[in-house]
């Protein structure tokens, strides 16, 4: 059983199109794209450095549209599909909910209003490795900060202010180690809640169709198969905790056998090969994966 898995913010990193603009079908698409985005994305995945795509309004239409460009390239149809915070647009749209098109009208309205959002207070995430989860959990709360991505594998993203996160730091849960994300501020936590009501203005005039194939939630892990319920939860997911690790538990009771992870690949790969063990995990990063990934799924 193969599910298809995009990438969220952070996902990232400087000249991470240039191979793939080779080819001539990603390139189109990519140009295409730059105009409903309103950015030049050919120019942001070539030549931009690592803070120019650290802006919230650049990097998740960067990232939606690298996923979505390398599905098409793939070709192939998942039984699963889910996708990382940002990445839940792209998941929407392989799994027919919503257009490419409308996937990237949306991601533009989202990536700009969550960073004004984030303009707003001076906010950051840190990645908590190891440690005992309760405890772990225990110390962001006591610091006031958000849980804001539980991805599973012993990995859980704090978010809030950059005071908070410094107290965190100064007192940390033991036998866990703290690593700074590369983000514009603390997305999926109380700070993002102005961006929820531009995104929902975003999505009302849409008309979502119903996924043929089970889609998952950041919000619990659940398969939904409503598309208009699947819009709203990602509405509402910009201020919510991205709950992974219940993704990835629904996918090990799914059956889960293989797992594809979209361009940037990574991340999520990383997290599967800890959290789901025995799952075979491609992740494309170059053009050369998608010949790795159909040698899997043969």
């Amino acid at each position: 059983m193969l599910v298809i898995v995009a990438p969220g913010q952070g996902a990232q990193t400087p000249g991470f199109l240039s191979s793939w603009l080779e080819i001539p079908e990603f390139r189109d698409r990519i140009s295409a794209w730059s105009q409903i985005v309103e950015l030049d994305l050919i120019e942001y995945g070539t030549k931009a450095d690592a803070e120019r795509i650290r802006d919230t309004a650049v990097a998740q239409p960067l990232l939606v549209a690298a996923a979505l460009a390398s599905f098409e390239l793939l070709n192939v149809r998942p039984d699963i599909v889910a996708g990382h915070s940002v990445g839940e647009l792209a998941a929407a749209a392989i799994a027919g909910v919503i257009t490419p098109e409308e996937a990237l009208a949306l991601v533009r309205e989202r990536g700009r209003a969550m960073a004004e959002a984030a303009a707003v207070t001076k906010t950051g995430m840190v990645a908590v490795l190891g440690g005992d989860e309760a405890e772990v959990l225990a110390a962001i709360e006591k610091h006031g900060l958000t849980p804001a991505n539980i991805n599973g594998a012993g990995q859980i993203v704090a978010g809030g202010t950059v005071e908070q996160l410094e107290a965190l730091k100064a007192e940390p849960p033991k036998r866990a180690r703290l690593i700074p994300l590369s983000v514009a501020g603390a997305f999926h936590t109380v700070h993002m809640a102005p961006a929820v009501e531009r995104l929902a203005k975003a999505v009302a005039d849409l008309s979502p169709s119903d996924p043929p194939v089970t889609l998952l939630s950041n919000r619990d892990g659940a398969a939904v198969s409503s598309g208009k319920e699947f819009l709203d939860r990602l509405v509402s997911q910009v201020a919510d905790p991205v709950r992974w690790d219940k993704c990835m538990a629904t996918m090990a009771e799914r059956g889960v056998t293989t797992m594809i992870e979209l361009l940037p690949g990574g991340t999520l790969t990383g997290l599967a090969r800890r959290g789901l063990p025995g799952v075979r995990t491609v992740a494309i990063k170059t053009p050369a994966d998608l010949e790795a990934a159909r040698e899997v799924l043969a």
